[in-house]
């Protein structure tokens, strides 16, 4: 996949996914701009960017304010002339069960991932309609904003906001050619490694190099940061032309289509509905299959053979 010409910021990018996407990004040959609130951080991410042969430089900054947003851009532009590809990875956790979530705790992750979303997407959007239109945005969501997890009330609700927002923005930005998608990456980070189930893995993985086994990453989609940079590269690339306001995921060996809400069933009734109607057929209609919520706890089959674990394979 050939990125040359093409000029991308990652925010986040210091570490972890981020930095995937970064390192990818620029082997495929686009040159970038590694954001991180950090600013050592960011240096370090960028030396292991040209270590590798890539064009690379730092725009510290803790996303959210339209003054960091214009930075960025700004930074593109100086260093590169122009920006093609924005990839809105920062993010921070502030896990909290309902009762015990302060207003800062909310305040902070929604800053940093719905409205840093929001601020960077707006800069960056101004800039390519400016120059004459086409560009990328790749926004980074989650299983949890999908479904709903435990105790991540303002996480959930921030990456549900941030795929609301790619689909309002790929009709928005159709006419000046501008790409918008969101990406729902499964993978082996800080966050992933407190997953009982995924911990020895992870941890086997990251100290000792040990490959993860089939069943996380067929059965679960669960792999590597650098499983998933492939879909950042892809949809930054000219072969992801027309392809817009989806929501796409990718975690080891999977590669999925996450569907938009829809109506799943309706029942009607001449007149309308008043409370005692909808109990009247609730439990024989619209409420006999209800709809799931939070993200399905991973199990090991209990052997490569075993009927769990060749199901979960064809998942």
């Amino acid at each position: 996949m050939e990125l040359t010409g093409k000029t991308a910021v990652v925010t986040g990018a210091g570490r972890g996914l981020g930095l995937a996407y970064a390192r990818a990004l620029a082997r495929a040959g686009a040159r970038v701009v590694v954001n991180d609130a950090d600013a050592a951080t960011a240096e370090q991410a960028v030396k292991v960017i040209t270590d590798e042969g890539g064009t690379a430089v730092a725009a510290p900054g803790a996303v959210g304010t339209s003054e960091v947003a214009d930075a960025l851009v700004d930074r593109a532009v100086e260093a590169f002339g122009r920006l093609d590809v924005l990839v809105t990875n920062a993010g921070i956790l502030r896990d909290r069960v309902l009762w015990k979530m302060t207003d800062e705790d909310f305040d902070a992750v929604l800053g940093v991932h719905l409205k840093g979303t929001f601020t960077c997407a707006r800069a960056a959007v101004r800039h390519m309609r400016e120059r004459g239109g086409g560009g990328r945005l790749i926004l980074i969501g989650s299983p949890a904003g999908q479904r709903g997890n435990f105790g991540q009330t303002n996480y959930s609700a921030a990456k549900a906001g941030i795929v609301g927002m790619a689909r309002t923005w790929s009709m928005e930005c159709a006419k000046a050619g501008i790409g918008v998608n969101a990406v729902i990456p499964v993978a082996a980070t800080a966050m992933t490694a407190t997953i009982p189930a995924f911990a020895p893995h992870v941890e086997a993985y990251e100290e000792r190099g040990e490959p993860l086994p089939g069943w996380l990453r067929q059965g679960e989609g669960f792999g590597t940061a650098d499983d998933v940079a492939g879909l950042v590269v892809f949809l930054a690339s000219d072969a992801a032309d027309g392809i817009t306001g989806q929501a796409i995921g990718v975690g080891g060996d999977r590669l999925t289509l996450w569907t938009h809400p829809e109506e799943r069933s309706a029942v009607y009734r001449e007149g309308g509905w008043d409370a005692d109607a909808i109990a009247g057929v609730w439990g024989t209609s619209l409420g006999r299959h209800p709809e799931g919520v939070g993200i399905p706890a991973p199990v090991e089959p209990e052997s490569p053979n075993s009927p769990a674990s060749a199901e979960g394979a064809g998942r």
